[in-house]
């Protein structure tokens, strides 16, 4: 028994041995490839129980090998900007190409914390392995919605259209006119003074917002009326009248000039007092009106100046071409146009488990979620335990080829010991004629000759 333990005991170490030196082989072959998580072979000894001041039974040793999910590798810089890496813990959700072109209704997820995505002819952004990334679509004016955290179900692959065409509409506007204050004095003229302000429309088209401001001068008296109808007309609306307000302005000493309230006439957007703003419905799409907040020095003004028109949209572009896109640390991935201006149309949605290690591998540097992991939660790229998405960047392998090739030195000597154990169990349990140099295997009472030189 104890002789053929020894031989047990040899076999079980050249099995361990083989194990290791095949994870080292692994972890060699994949130094240059992004995103490997190194593999590693764990040893346990086997221990049979006996009446040790007698004799000892060889247990010899089992082997566990394991893949270190949650090192990390360095990141390094490239020219692409859609080349993503998450600096930090948790993975970015793929699928695949095949299922994508399919047309399959639930796409399977997996797991990658590196890619170097690119779109393909229908502007999928893909890796040349065919893994797609997914994230959550931003809405048409570059919000993104509210989704559950626990399902991947609302995840769509990312896919930006070539020689996209994007409008611009202008959303926001300010006014900064000044209006003569002898305009509203006793016997003034009534001259009424007019401004247009240029802005874009939802199709791209550009369009104007027409200013009457018309003097309200008293019919008695000495005090200035300070009042004034401002007029507002839309030349997208077929030149139709949007909102009409009277505004007042403050003559006292200190807060004098600024507007001292704003009243819209029956039918006209609100004035909001405390951000100085007005709702406009134009006929090329929703627009805040900046008049300014009362008692502020800005916005309409009066003072006795002569009339300074001054009003810009403040964003708003004709119509441009998508040339690039990137993302953020956030995970919004930005579109940018030819104009200058950028809108978010998707969300990188950042997956986190308990237990990294846990996860099943698949080919290409992926994952899956398995009761091991635990279960999964999409963060917003940077919160909780996540770390960001990082555009221009690729994680390198976790290998170290030093210290890979120091272990396979080791490995190999103590591979080679363990064939010289059954070598020498052979011998004595064998004519020494019929073993020139090869060595034999026992099992159940049986001598099968094998070839172990090395």
């Amino acid at each position: 028994m104890t002789i053929s333990s020894s031989l047990n005991a040899g076999v079980a170490g050249l099995n361990a041995n083989a194990n290791r030196l095949s994870t080292i082989s692994d972890n060699i072959a994949n130094a240059s490839t992004y995103g490997y998580k190194r593999v590693t072979s764990d040893f346990y000894s086997v221990v049979i129980h006996g009446d040790l001041s007698t004799s000892y039974s060889a247990g010899g040793v089992r082997s566990i090998t394991h893949r270190l999910i949650d090192e990390h590798g360095p990141l390094i810089v490239t020219s692409n900007a859609t080349d993503f890496a998450l600096d930090g813990r948790g993975f970015m959700p793929v699928t695949t190409i095949d299922a994508v072109d399919r047309g399959d209704t639930t796409l399977p997820i997996s797991l990658a914390t590196t890619g170097s995505f690119k779109p393909d002819a229908d502007g999928v952004l893909r890796t040349s392995a065919g893994q797609v990334l997914m994230g959550w679509r931003a809405n048409a004016d570059g919000t993104v919605g509210t989704y559950s955290r626990n399902t991947m179900s609302d995840l769509t692959p990312v896919q930006i259209a070539p020689n996209l065409l994007e409008a611009n509409p202008t959303t926001a506007m300010t006014l900064s006119a000044n209006l003569p204050s002898h305009a509203t004095q006793l016997g003034a003229n009534g001259q009424t003074y007019t401004m247009s302000v240029p802005y874009f429309g939802n199709l791209g088209g550009q369009e104007t917002l027409d200013y009457v401001f018309t003097p309200t001068a008293p019919q008695t008296g000495s005090a200035a009326t300070n009042t004034w109808t401002m007029q507002i007309s839309d030349s997208a609306s077929g030149g139709a009248v949007i909102g009409t307000y009277s505004v007042t302005f403050d003559g006292t000493q200190g807060a004098g000039g600024t507007i001292a309230s704003v009243t819209p006439s029956t039918g006209s957007p609100a004035y909001n007092g405390t951000t100085g703003l007005i709702s406009l419905t134009t006929g090329g799409g929703p627009l805040a009106l900046n008049i300014g907040i009362a008692g502020e020095k800005s916005g309409l003004s009066q003072l006795d100046a002569n009339f300074s028109p001054i009003g810009k949209a403040t964003n708003g572009s004709p119509v441009s071409r998508l040339i690039s896109v990137e993302i953020d640390d956030s995970g919004f991935l930005h579109a940018n146009y030819g104009q200058g201006f950028s809108k978010v149309v998707y969300q990188i949605p950042v997956v986190d488990v308990a237990n990294p290690n846990g996860l099943a591998t698949l080919s290409d540097q992926t994952y899956t979620i398995t009761a091991e992991s635990g279960a999964f939660y999409l963060w917003d790229a940077g919160d909780g335990p996540t770390g960001n998405v990082v555009g221009h960047s690729m994680e390198q392998s976790t290998t170290d080829v030093t210290s890979e090739l120091t272990s396979l030195i080791s490995t190999q000597r103590a591979y080679s010991s363990n064939v010289k154990v059954i070598q020498t169990v052979g011998l004595s349990l064998a004519s020494p004629t019929r073993l020139p140099d090869d060595t034999c295997d026992v099992t159940a009472s049986r001598l099968e000759w094998i070839d172990l030189r090395v």
